[in-house]
């Protein structure tokens, strides 16, 4: 709980401050965000069907997705952090990563989910964050979803 108010808090203050000024004044040679999530599968044609067909991700003709940080209610940013080895976070998966995937609607979005067969493993509607929830994958590879915490139009 610790780890994601951690993550929360750095997505509270990405959403409130926006670019910084300075960014613009840094030297060439940085990192500027994610290019791509890239990991191994037992049956990656199987497991691309299934994030395409339960859970509609966009698959392209080349066999992954192309997620666009402009789409629409999508988060401002990616946020990056590394867990210690011995997190019960990522329980009850084994595998060393997890995803976070931000969703439009979580009601809806899970609604979808149970008419395809996958349980949910936990829900939390009440994170000043936003909503959560968890799944596994068919690898069991566990799967954060996350629908943002709507502020109010200025």
């Amino acid at each position: 709980m610790a780890v994601r108010a951690i993550f929360m808090l750095c997505m509270g203050v990405l959403m409130m401050t926006g670019p910084s000024e300075s960014a613009a004044a840094e030297a060439a040679g940085r990192i500027t965000g994610v290019g791509g999530v890239f990991f191994k599968a037992k049956d990656p044609k199987a497991l691309a069907a299934w994030y395409r067909d339960v859970l509609g991700l966009p698959l392209e003709a080349w066999g992954g997705a192309a997620l666009r940080y402009d789409a629409p209610m999508h988060p401002p940013a990616l946020i990056w952090n590394a867990f210690p080895a011995s997190t019960s976070y990522f329980a009850p998966s084994t595998g060393e990563f997890m995803i976070n995937y931000a969703v439009d609607e979580m009601d809806a979005f899970l609604a979808r989910l149970r008419t395809k067969g996958v349980a949910i493993l936990k829900r939390d509607d009440d994170d000043p964050n936003g909503r959560f929830a968890w799944i596994l994958d068919p690898e069991g590879n566990k799967i954060e979803l996350w629908e943002p915490k709507r502020t109010p139009p200025r």
